[in-house]
């Protein structure tokens, strides 16, 4: 019981430690370090203790994604110094008009995400052009995080065809494909893509109506207007990244990633050098920022692997994956808890689908509705506060606050997928 209420209790911690600013090298740590005290695991001695469990986790993570957050974050600071990313701004303002520059940026992160680029480069690559179209449409920065996270983790990340990587676990357990139930799948992505728009466009629309508007930094970049350079040059280095991701996939799998983006940031140099107004500042603030990323989203994955490892997360696998009544809405709940305790929509499913998975499938669940059920609740819960992609989109990348910008993200990217859920079951249970 002492194990139970220190998880549930340190996860709360966390989260409101996270909300209210604190630094995750700390709050994260202290913590897990109090999970791990509720659960009796020695802090130094033995072979799994706490310090070695928590860095595994910490470690781990920065020894997997370092190099796609370095490439990710040079490629966005290049786009933004060049003055790339103003010129492909200004160009979608002048053809589309003001008004659509939030869905501009939605559709960037979505064609991105859906070509295969992980959503963590999606966030940094795309970034530079949001912040210039809203300042170009002057509209709340704030938002520019739910507009980022919307556009890459809702509707795209868990639909079929999607080659992000919470759409292809179930078929290692289920034998499915990565087009499972294409059919739910494209209509739940469409009204999750309406009505999470709809909602965007509301709350950036009441916030402008009490008078909000876009706020200048003394940080954010100037280009002056006589060295902008053509649209393309901004738009081909994006499409180099999608290419060389989407073709490379299924050979290379994640190293995929590191080639492309690394093409996209030769592109964007032999492009526009002479765009360049202060290239060794642009890659000092870009490898700090790459640093500063993934350190704080390796904090928080530190936690997880922390909870994962408590007795009262083994005893929460085993209620979650033993839940009475229908079987799709018992594996959408199991998935979305574990994925809130972990922070983490791959790691909800890496962790229930070998619990869930054969026992469902002797039940006689069709498992290509499992599938679908599986990937979109793992986009739910997994995005509360303590996740490592809200924490690296909001504080890293678009330098805001957790309470000035999470409050619209989570709308996006925790209601938006439960209602994803929602309706995906509905749509099994009536067809």
């Amino acid at each position: 019981m002492l194990s139970f209420f220190g998880l549930v209790g340190g996860l709360a911690l966390l989260i409101i430690l996270t909300i209210r600013g604190m630094n995750l090298f700390i709050a994260a740590p202290l913590c897990a370090l109090l999970v791990a005290l509720s659960s009796g695991l020695p802090v130094f001695i033995g072979e799994t203790n706490f310090i070695s469990t928590y860095m595994s986790g910490f470690s781990g993570f920065i020894s997997a994604w370092f190099f796609m957050f370095l490439l990710g974050s040079l490629f966005g600071k290049f786009m933004e110094d060049t003055g790339a990313a103003d010129s492909v701004a200004r160009w979608i303002v002048d053809k589309l008009g003001m008004k659509h520059a939030v869905v501009a940026v939605v559709l960037a992160c979505a064609i991105l995400t859906y070509g295969g680029v992980s959503v963590f480069v999606v966030a940094f690559s795309v970034y530079p052009m949001a912040l210039s179209l809203f300042k170009d449409a002057n509209l709340p920065r704030r938002f520019i995080p739910a507009a980022l996270a919307f556009g890459s983790v809702t509707f795209t990340m868990t639909s079929a065809g999607s080659p992000e990587i919470q759409n292809w676990i179930p078929v290692k357990h289920l034998g499915t494909t990565p087009y499972a139930a294409w059919e739910v799948s494209l209509v739940v992505a469409i009204a999750m893509a309406a009505f999470g728009y709809i909602w965007l466009k509301h709350m950036i629309g009441k916030a402008v109506a009490n008078g909000e508007c876009f706020e200048h930094r003394e940080d954010d970049p100037v280009i002056p207007e006589r060295d902008y350079p053509h649209p393309i040059t901004g738009i081909l280095p994006l499409i180099v990244v999608l290419i060389l991701s989407f073709t490379l996939h299924e050979q290379l799998q994640q190293l995929a990633l590191i080639v492309a983006l690394g093409g996209g940031v030769l592109a964007i140099m032999l492009i526009n050098y002479k765009h360049f107004h202060h290239l060794d500042k642009a890659v000092t603030d870009g490898t700090t920022g790459a640093l500063v990323a993934i350190g704080n989203t390796a904090a928080v994955v530190g936690f997880g692997t922390i909870a994962k490892s408590t007795e009262a997360f083994q005893q929460a696998v085993v209620v979650m994956s033993s839940l009475p009544g229908n079987e799709l809405i018992g594996a959408a709940v199991a998935v979305s808890v574990i994925a809130g305790l972990t922070g983490s929509a791959s790691g909800g499913q890496a962790i229930a689908l070998p619990l869930l998975g054969p026992q469902y499938i002797d039940q006689g669940v069709n498992p290509e509705e499992l599938h679908r059920i599986v990937s979109i609740s793992s986009g739910a819960l997994d995005s509360l506060p303590h996740n490592g992609y809200v924490v690296t989109t909001i504080r890293a990348i678009c330098k805001e606050t957790h309470q000035r910008a999470y409050w619209a993200m989570g709308a996006l990217t925790v209601v938006i997928p439960l209602f994803g859920v929602i309706l995906a079951i509905a749509l099994f249970s009536w067809f």
